[in-house]
């Protein structure tokens, strides 16, 4: 790749971001995310323990504390990535695409210098770098929130090594990605917002899981497709990264696929989504 090419990449990396900083509803995606994290990671939780009550069957008051300490950091960050985050994910990728059609700027965008490789390449840059912020957002809040409780419950700051911290933070990006990117190759394909964030949401919070139900108990004839849903794979990658939990998974967080499989199903999602949404931009007419 020439350096003209990679210059042209940076610098509408560098205006997407700027755009997806200016907009609100990225900001409200943010939000969303963080708030959602806090309240089922550590909230509820807490406010469990300390009335007494429990979440799950048999979970004692001890195992309640135990899952907000800064040791299930990692679990409590990345545990809602499979569906709720995956969800949000999947909107803010949307809307980094298929909002250009329905202002009508996207024909302004690819008459301008950048190729249109060039433009889209540089629109997904910007959404990797968006979901690496939304993680490490949610993980450094969670490391503030896990310490208070721990502090104020007199128990130890046994947060997870450094090299778990790494993996942890990685898995969670690349499902972000894979997420943000499917949702920014609907947002080509049909050329619009509305669409591909309706389908993209009913998709992750309830197709897949009608299918990973129903391949689990009643019809397991499912299963080789349920092995190949984005959903699945996500939630099997994190069950790989994350520590023996205290309390049951998160809901999409399952062991249904290996670890090196679903990284490698994890990663052509991404590598497909990314490759549809560049061929699509350079070959097809905006008009």
């Amino acid at each position: 790749m020439s350096e003209t090419v990679m210059s042209e990449i940076g610098a509408v990396t560098r205006a997407e971001l700027f755009k997806l900083a200016k907009r609100p509803s990225a900001w409200v995606l943010l939000a969303a995310a963080v708030v959602l994290n806090q309240i089922f990671s550590y909230l509820i939780p807490y406010l469990s323990y300390a009335g007494g009550n429990s979440l799950d069957e048999g979970a004692t008051p001890a195992d309640l504390l135990a899952s907000t300490l800064p040791a299930q950091l990692i679990g409590n960050t990345i545990g809602g990535f499979p569906v709720f985050a995956g969800a949000l994910a999947m909107v803010l990728g949307a809307l980094a695409t298929g909002s250009e059609y329905g202002w009508g700027t996207v024909k302004v965008q690819l008459t301008q210098r950048p190729s249109r490789a060039a433009v889209m390449t540089g629109q997904l840059m910007a959404l990797a770098a968006a979901a690496l912020i939304g993680v490490l957002a949610q993980l450094a809040l969670g490391a503030v929130t896990s310490s208070a409780i721990a502090l104020g419950e007199s128990r130890a700051l046994d947060f997870p090594s450094f090299a778990d911290l790494v993996s942890g933070t990685a898995t969670g990006w690349l499902i972000l990605l894979m997420w943000a990117l499917l949702g920014a190759g609907l947002g080509v394909a049909l050329r619009g917002l509305a669409l591909p964030i309706g389908l993209g949401v009913v998709w992750v919070l309830g197709v897949e899981n009608l299918i990973s139900g129903m391949a689990g108990s009643v019809l397991s004839a499912l299963r080789p497709l349920r092995d190949l849903l984005p959903g699945v794979n996500a939630g099997s990658l994190v069950t790989a990264v994350m520590p023996a939990r205290v309390l049951d998974p998160p809901p999409g967080v399952n062991a249904s696929v290996s670890e090196s499989r679903a990284l490698l199903t994890v990663c052509c999602y991404v590598l497909v989504s990314a490759v549809v949404a560049v061929m699509l931009t350079r070959r097809r007419d905006v008009a």
